[in-house]
């Protein structure tokens, strides 16, 4: 890319695998973000599973073709994160989908069925027999599941400390401000990444949406948690267990509430429950830490990627639960406006969609 100065606005995840996958494709980078602390993003609270086929819903091909999208482009970012190793980045790889009910039987069939009319063979149908062989401390009485051996797990604290080495020893400048007009900051491009402060930057109206996660760490003698990832729909609500090598992340409850980040004891109170009807052995385990944060969306659950006005600046927000997933193409996205060869999935996020 030889030397091409960019400013990236945004110090969470997007703006961070911007940064690095811009310097590593040889860009003179400068990154733009307050000197808070990183538990200010939403990042920082995510469960870290990249759910690009199994989070799928009828309706939403966008999301589905962006996730898949990632999940190609999650490999090269691991890769080159770790120099060919990512132990300790990843924790779980395969996602079950099951659920509670016939009615969530349903919803996990509707799910299959999207998928398998896109991308055919990219999930499996299993048995309560075989779902259990694979995770054995799962409830027994849950519905008959689906499998996806490909998508990963990741300790999005862990990615997080990984990008910013990564950054600094590929020679990103880091700026500690809150920048309020991306026209007065130099560089040849500025990308904009800043998360909800889009709504300020760039005139998207893009809406806080609150998530609790409760991470719970296991004792000696304690069940291990499950290897893979168990997304779960329970009477309707959707519930995750990702793995961590101390335990597992257990979310996410989801509602507008204003800029509110404050954990509530029913939200918490409603994971516990239903993460136990789903894996029993959670009763053993130990709080490790209860937290909230908010989800930046854009008006139509689409990120905005790509450029804006006369094309100097370019639009890199409104990921919404998806950030850890769609980081990846994201950054892909961006590299490839930067040297003039916008990638075609971005006919799916162009800032002048008439949906926003």
């Amino acid at each position: 890319m030889d030397r091409v100065p960019v400013s990236v606005i945004g110090g969470s995840v997007i703006g961070l695998a911007c940064a690095f996958r811009l310097a590593h494709a040889g860009a003179d980078v400068t990154l733009y973000a307050p000197a808070a602390s990183p538990r200010d993003g939403a990042g920082w609270v995510a469960g870290g599973m990249l759910g690009g086929l199994t989070e799928a819903w009828p309706g939403e091909e966008a999301m589905l073709h962006l996730g898949v999208a990632s999940l190609d482009s999650w490999e090269r970012l691991l890769s080159d994160l770790a120099d060919g190793g990512a132990d300790d980045i990843v924790t779980g790889t395969g996602t079950i989908l099951t659920g509670a009910d016939g009615a969530d039987a349903t919803d996990i069939e509707r799910t299959f069925g999207f998928v398998e009319s896109h991308y055919p063979g990219r999930l499996s149908r299993i048995s309560r027999r075989e779902m259990r062989q694979l995770e054995p401390a799962l409830r027994r009485g849950l519905r008959a599941g689906i499998l996806c051996p490909e998508e990963h797990a990741v300790d999005n604290r862990v990615l997080l400390h990984r990008l910013t080495g990564a950054c600094d020893r590929l020679g990103v400048r880091r700026v500690e401000e809150t920048v309020t007009d991306p026209d007065s900051v130099p560089g040849e491009r500025v990308v904009v990444a800043a998360g909800a402060g889009a709504r300020e930057l760039l005139g998207i109206d893009v809406r806080e949406v609150k998530g609790e996660v409760v991470r719970l760490r296991r004792q000696p003698g304690s069940q291990p948690a499950p290897a893979r990832t168990i997304r779960a729909r329970v009477h309707g609500r959707p519930l995750y267990l990702v793995p961590r090598a101390w335990g597992m992340a257990v979310g996410a409850t989801e509602y507008e509430h204003g800029h509110d980040t404050a954990p509530t004891a029913g939200g918490v109170r409603q994971l516990l429950d239903d993460a136990a009807l789903v894996f029993p052995g959670i009763d053993d385990y130990v709080f490790d830490e209860v937290i909230a944060g908010l989800r930046p969306y854009s008006p139509d659950n689409v990120p905005v990627i790509g450029p804006v006005g006369d094309g100097r600046v370019i639009a890199a927000c409104g990921h919404g639960r998806n950030g850890i997933l769609l980081s990846a193409i994201t950054a892909d996205s961006v590299v490839a406006e930067v040297q003039g060869t916008p990638l075609d999935i971005t006919r799916l996020t162009r800032p002048d969609r008439p949906t926003l």
